[in-house]
């Protein structure tokens, strides 16, 4: 039963990293170690600002329209 847990937690974790999931985490870690004091884009403010960003940049956005 562990073997199974220890692969699905396996599989979480890659589907987290692939899907962009846990760059909020990691920006919330880095944000808070840095500056306990600062305030914390909602997930949806750090989602909005990232697409941002990534579409103002033609090498990133890869959009075909």
């Amino acid at each position: 039963m562990t073997a199974l847990r220890d692969r699905l937690a396996r599989v979480r974790y890659y589907v987290r990293e692939f899907s962009g999931e846990a760059a909020y985490d990691r920006y919330v870690a880095h944000a808070r170690s840095h500056d306990p004091d600062a305030e914390v884009m909602t997930r949806r403010a750090f989602e909005r600002a990232r697409v941002d960003a990534r579409e103002a940049d033609p090498r990133e956005g890869f959009r075909c329209c």
